[in-house]
């Protein structure tokens, strides 16, 4: 009896690496089908490459990996060609508008736990106070917050006729979340194809129809949703969250160069749990280091848009479901976020022209 599954052959594919790039043609999304019958395999990937070597290359590493699996007796590699992605004069690639939308921008961390959703929650509501129309997309498919932190997890969104998804509004902007989609102790169990499925649903059918901004709340790291983003969605640019820590540092790198390799502009960095001021007595403690934000900045060359520092009131607004810019702008959580905003708006003009 084979003992071959699917599980198994995605795993060993994974030893297979796109010529040119550390990542594995699983993770890159371009393993399509897997078929066994017996002791013979069937795999198809879709590679879009105008470079005929690509696709030789991929067969014979792809080939032998599969050979070397135990008990396979023939293995076959079927590898579908489509043109790659027009590039544009910017050398970005032709990505496309979402309707009605001025300006897409990405919120991204390298790795999870530095605040990003809190960071992305509070940016859009800066953004709303400073009198444009926002839209916040959580992209975290797998791990949504951002439901929790509008208060609209009992709420579901509507749809039209033509299957036009009307978001959820709350406090002005318009939301969409997988965490209104589910229940509190149901998880996301979605495989690849359908995770991207669902990134672009959640930005191609959702009616952001008269937004100057759009933000997206997208997961740490930079998988398949990230890659869907950067490759499908033209944006504005994207903001990097880190703590100051290295450990830290060194992810929000990984993730400043995947939207270098797109030529998506980093924006700005943005050091979150900063540092801690003692309620007590209003010592600051730099509980994970220090400067180390900064330091990122410079090296990126782009601007520090601002420390968030450590504080239990950001974080109790959140958790009862209003951002901390809406429950208390005059707090100075709320003030440091505001002018983090006000500078993203001016970085953005100069970048786009508009």
């Amino acid at each position: 009896m084979s003992h071959l599954t699917e599980e198994l052959v995605l795993e060993r594919l994974k030893l297979v690496k796109f010529p040119g790039y550390s990542r594995d043609i699983v993770s890159f999304g371009l393993v399509k089908e897997v078929k066994i019958a017996g002791a013979d395999l069937l795999v198809r990937l879709n590679v879009a490459t105008n470079n005929p070597t690509v696709a030789q290359t991929l067969q014979k590493q792809t080939e032998e990996v599969l050979g070397a699996i135990s008990g396979v007796r023939s293995a076959k590699v079927v590898i579908d060609i489509t043109n790659p992605p027009e590039v544009g004069p910017g050398g970005q690639a032709n990505t496309m508008k979402i309707s009605g939308v001025n300006h897409v921008i990405a919120i991204a961390s390298g790795k999870g736990g530095v605040g990003k959703s809190t960071v992305a929650a509070n940016l859009a509501a800066a953004l709303d106070r400073s009198g444009a129309e926002v839209g916040l997309c959580d992209c975290d498919i797998y791990g949504p917050s951002i439901s929790l932190m509008f208060g609209v997890t009992q709420e579901r969104p509507m749809a039209t006729s033509d299957n036009t998804i009307i978001p959820m509004e709350r406090y002005g902007i318009k939301l969409m979340s997988m965490g209104s989609l589910l229940d509190d102790s149901s998880p996301a169990i979605l495989r690849g194809p359908m995770v991207t499925r669902a990134t672009q649903q959640f930005l191609r059918q959702v009616d952001w129809s008269g937004l100057d901004y759009l933000v997206l709340d997208l997961p740490p790291g930079t998988g398949d949703i990230q890659l869907t983003v950067v490759q499908t969605v033209a944006l504005s640019g994207a903001v990097i969250v880190t703590t100051p820590q290295e450990v830290a540092l060194i992810d929000a790198r990984k993730a400043s160069s995947m939207f270098a390799k797109v030529n998506v502009p980093v924006l700005g960095i943005i050091e979150n749990m900063s540092y801690f001021l003692s309620p007590s007595d209003g010592k600051r403690f730099d509980i994970f280091g220090s400067g180390g934000g900064e330091r990122e900045a410079a090296r990126l060359k782009v601007p520090l848009l601002g420390a968030v520092p450590l504080s239990i009131e950001a974080r109790e607004a959140g958790d009862r479901g209003m951002p901390i810019m809406f429950e208390k702008p005059d707090h100075p959580v709320s003030k440091v976020f505001q002018k983090m905003a006000d500078q993203l708006r001016r970085r953005i003009e100069s970048t786009t022209g508009d």
